[in-house]
Formats: structure tokens, sequence, C-alpha cells
């Protein structure tokens, strides 16, 4: 069975030198967990919220917030982006997915055409969840 029937086709996506504070914007506005970095429609790196929290100061938005905290909101998604992504295209298998999530340290797989442009995501609750529409279906 192929990737194209679990994945996402709703892919956020945001440039290179997009600012942390407008992809904190979208993590909130989308409720999303990952979003994929383009130039020109192509895949060039990855960025999820876990990133974000990691880049941003724990003390933005908070009474002890200094000038350097809210400093941290001017970085640039470029600055904390995953470069080395892992990818699919909508042809590969669910098992080939499995195979990545259990052998990589990721959440999530965007999954690319042949001009490596994003055309969906899929997250390893995307895997689970076909998992148990099978066994229930098995009933």
């Amino acid at each position: 069975m192929s990737i194209s029937q679990i994945m996402s086709t709703r892919v956020v996506s945001v440039h290179m030198d997009d600012s942390l504070q407008s992809l904190r914007e979208l993590f909130a506005a989308t409720g999303f967990h990952h979003l994929v970095v383009v130039n020109d429609n192509v895949l060039k790196g990855i960025i999820s919220d876990r990133d974000l929290m990691k880049a941003v100061s724990p003390f933005v938005d908070t009474i002890s917030e200094r000038m350097l905290d809210r400093a941290t909101l001017d970085k640039k998604a470029h600055q904390i982006m995953t470069r080395e992504v892992i990818t699919l295209t909508s042809n590969d298998s669910i098992y080939t997915a499995i195979t990545l999530f259990n052998q990589n340290k990721i959440s999530c797989i965007p999954i690319i055409n042949e001009k490596k442009h994003p055309v969906g995501i899929v997250s390893w609750r995307d895997v689970m969840k076909y998992m148990q529409s099978r066994i229930e279906a098995k009933r």
C-alpha cells in the first residue's frame, strides 16, 4: 500500500528567511507540529515545533523577558532547520515509512515529487491510525 493513501496533503511551508516569530505564529494558527522550508518551492529543510522551542528563549512573553530573549524571535528559519531531510515519494510504501521511522529519530517524513516539491507529509501518528484501522477491520 502506498504512502499516498495515508499522507496529509495539507503542508505548511515557510521560506528560509522567515523569522522565528512568524514560525511561532504559524505553529499556533495551524496546530501543525512540522513546517517544511522551501526555496523556489523546492524542499530545503524541515522545522518541528520542538526545534522552535529549543531556539527561542524560555523567557519570551514572561515578566523576566529581556531584549536578548526577544531577539531570539528574530532568528531565521534557515538557522534552525534540519537540512538533511529524510523524504519519500507518494509511490513509496507504508512499510518503507515505518522502516524510516524505526531507523531514524524522526516524527514526520515530507513527501516530495520528482522536482523535490513538497506534496504531502506523513507522521508516525498517520501510520498508527492506519495500523489501528487495519486491526479494527480484521476484528
